[in-house]
Formats: C-alpha cells, structure tokens, sequence
C-alpha cells in the first residue's frame, strides 16, 4: 500500500542564502577575499559516477547544486562581492546529463552579483584576487590551496607594479561551521520536514518486520519511503541490525535474517533538500519484547528521556552525557551486569564495555553535522536556541561468557532529533514511537 505523500516545506530563499555571505563577508577585513570550491563528481566505476551530492559549506552561502562550482566572494568590490564560476553552457553535453545553469541562470535562480563559466575562470579569478591581501579558504581542499598558491605567484610577480602584497591564507570552515550551529527557522522547517520523512520510513518497517524477513529487505522499505516522500534518499549509510549485529554500531552489511526471538535496531534517516533526519528505534521482530529484553530497553528508554528534558539553552552536551551515564551505568547495576557503587563503576568506565559512544551530535547539512562541541579545552559549548542535535543512549550487550544467557548479544539505542528553542526544546520525531506499550500495540496490528 502506497502512503499518502506528506506536504512539503518552503525551500530556503534566494534571500537567505544572500544573507549569510553578507554575515560571513561582515567578520572579514576588506582587504579579504574568499575562495570555496563546490564538490566535483565522482566515479564510482569505470565510466559512471556515484550521484552528486554538493559540498555542504558552498551549498549553505549559495543554494547551488551543481558540480564544479567555485564561489569567491570579494568585500567592498564594487562591481559585486558574490562572484560563482560554473560549468560551461554546452549543449551536446546538456542532451546527455541535463540543464546547465550557466553563467545567467547563476545570477538570475541564485543572486549571485557575477558569474563565470570555467571557461574564464584562469583569466577572470586572477584578475578578481589581485590586490587582495587575504584569502580565507577551506584549507583541507586541495582545489582551493592550488587557487591560493597561484594567487600568491600572482601577487609576487603584481609586486612590481605595485600591487599589495598577499600575506598568506586563513581556513574559512570554522567561521562558516559557527554560524551552521545555529539554524534558522527555514532550515528547521527542512529538518522537521526530513525527521517526519524518517519517522514515516521507521513506522513502515515496524508494520512489514517479521521472522525470516532479511534486514536488507527492512532497508528497501525505509529507503523506498525516503524516496516516494521526495527524499534524495538516505542521509547516510542505513544501520539495520538484527540481533547480536545490533551490539556493531556502524553495521550496514544488513544482510542476516530476522530471527523471532530477537530485536532489530534500525538507524536510518532521510536527506531532504540536502538536510538530514537521523532516528534509531529499537524493537521486537516478533512484536514483544521478551523479559530481558524489556528491563535492558526500560533502562535505555529512561536514560533517552532524562537526556531530552534536559535540553535546553545553557545546558551542555557534556553535563547531558555524564546524565546518560549516570543513569545507564544504574540500570547495568540494578540488571546486575555491572557490581559495586555507581560512582565507582562511572570513576574507572567499567560502563564503556556496554555504552562505547557519545549521546549526542550536531545535525543539519550533514547527519554529523558542522561546529565545535567546546568554546576552548576547558569550556564546553553552551545550547542556544537554533541548535539542533541528536539524543541517542544506547546499550550493547556483548555474548561473552560472564554475561548471562538471557542478555547476551542484544544491543539497544533510541535516538530522536531535538532543536533548542527559547524556552526548552522540540522533538521533531515524535511520530515514531518508543515506548515499549506503544511499539507492541503498533506491531500488533499488522
């Protein structure tokens, strides 16, 4: 049965994207120039690629999808401070792979002040730099140090007709990568919109699971309601592990059968408009939850749910972590898979043979997305409304021998996207449930 398509949100605005490389040229000197290449395509084998997917930072100044973009922006340039070299208009190759943008379509979809096709680009992109006494590049892209090196052969020899001289270059990623933290209302419209997008997916594959079902046939049925919802498709690498390959916590071979005494944890989230949903629920291929099962989930579930109440502006990702393991490292005493005090088992990280991972992570453009989780080494980065992060406890039990025999090889997360808001917080992936009463009755009626 086909579901019935979900509304969608409005695009981010030509406007939007303007102001962020306005907010960005504000934090620089005038003298300053920046140069950010897009992503190129990639082969994947032989002569086809893999699907373009454009680098996140040039698509968050510029809204552009294209390959082999270069964006350069210039403060104070008369003539226009955003200028974009892109694919050159050709029309045989445009029968081939599409509509390219060109040069006008640049200026006119995207406003953008200038634009360029590659073509122009040697001649024209020297000519832009000259004189310019700082660059700000990602320097972890290898196109972008080859513009600089030539800029500055270019300045050296402009050294005798008196040009001023280039200093040298600066990394542009941590000013963009601040201002991702914070999400604007458009944005969060395209992550509420991708987290329902997922939600949907996780539903779908709670109503289909069943003994002797493979997990790769879970993982068609989440990515085929990525897609029918108008998702590009995953945001990343679907995790559908049954079983003892739950306790992998990368596992995507998703290749085991579903066995009827055991769980399934699926971590699976839709890309939509280049923004990233990330949910993980846990549950029972049979639709119960055995004993064991049940008292180890309860105390995962528990954790989960302190961890989102906790957040809030002020709160950090640290104090809502220790929360975490807090209160998992109690549960693992009372099911009596850790001994002694509390404290003590915290103190020496007796915990981290069953929680190997952090609670939380940035998302946004990337599922692990963009901004330092600390101000410096000692100071932990404060929530602020517009933050919008993961909350995903997990416990994972391994089948060693000292381990007993009703909780051996069961592996348990639960993650939900949160944004901070003024006055707390919001879940935006509400709509897939994860308590253990609301699970069995959504399986039970299959």
């Amino acid at each position: 049965m086909l579901s019935e398509m979900l509304p969608r949100p409005p695009a981010i605005s030509v406007a939007e994207f303007r102001q962020r490389r306005d907010a960005l040229m504000a934090q620089l000197p005038e003298s300053a120039a920046v140069v950010l290449p897009g992503a190129g395509l990639m082969i994947r084998s032989r002569d086809s690629e893999f699907a373009f997917r454009q680098n996140s930072d040039f698509y968050y100044l510029t809204g552009i999808r294209e390959p082999d973009a270069l964006l350069v922006l210039l403060p104070g340039r008369a003539d226009g401070e955003s200028v974009v070299f892109c694919q050159d208009r050709d029309p045989t190759m445009e029968a081939w792979t599409g509509r390219r943008l060109g040069a006008a379509g640049v200026v006119t979809e995207h406003g953008i002040d200038q634009a360029f096709e590659n073509a122009e680009r040697d001649e024209q992109l020297t000519a832009l730099l000259a004189g310019r006494e700082l660059l700000y590049l990602p320097l972890d892209n290898i196109d972008a140090v080859a513009v600089a090196e030539e800029a500055l052969n270019d300045a050296k020899a402009g050294l005798r007709r008196g040009r001023p001289a280039l200093k040298g270059w600066l990394d542009i990623s941590p000013l963009i990568h601040v201002m991702r933290l914070i999400k604007s209302d458009a944005e969060i419209a395209l992550l509420r919109h991708a987290a329902l997008i997922s939600a949907h997916a996780h539903l779908r594959a709670m109503r289909v699971s069943r003994p002797g079902l493979s997990e790769f046939q879970l993982q068609a049925e989440l990515e085929h309601e990525f897609v029918w919802q108008g998702a590009s498709g995953p945001a990343y690498s679907t995790i559908v592990g049954s079983g003892a390959n739950a306790c992998v916590l990368h596992y995507i071979e998703n290749s085991a059968l579903l066995s009827e005494e055991g769980l399934v944890l699926i971590d699976a989230g839709a890309e939509f408009e280049l923004y990233a949903g990330d949910i993980t629920r846990t549950f029972p291929v049979s639709g119960r939850f055995s004993d064991a099962q049940r008292a180890l989930y309860q105390v995962v579930l528990n954790a989960q749910q302190r961890a989102v109440s906790a957040v809030q502006p002020g709160a950090t990702l640290t104090d809502i972590h220790q929360g975490v393991v807090h209160d998992l490292t109690t549960g693992l005493i009372e099911l009596g898979l850790l001994e002694g005090d509390v404290q003590a088992r915290i103190d020496d990280e007796s915990y981290r043979r069953f929680y190997l991972h952090s609670t939380s992570h940035w998302l946004g453009l990337d599922v692990h997305d963009v901004g330092t989780y600390r101000l410096d080494e000692q100071t932990p980065r404060p929530l602020v409304a517009g933050m919008v992060l993961t909350v995903e406890p997990g416990l994972y039990i391994p089948s060693d021998e000292d381990i007993p025999d009703a909780f051996r090889g069961i592996g348990i997360r639960i993650e939900d996207n949160v944004v901070v808001t003024t006055e707390g917080h919001e879940v935006l992936t509400t709509d897939v449930p994860k308590e253990i009463a609301d699970i069995e009755a959504l399986m039970a009626k299959k």
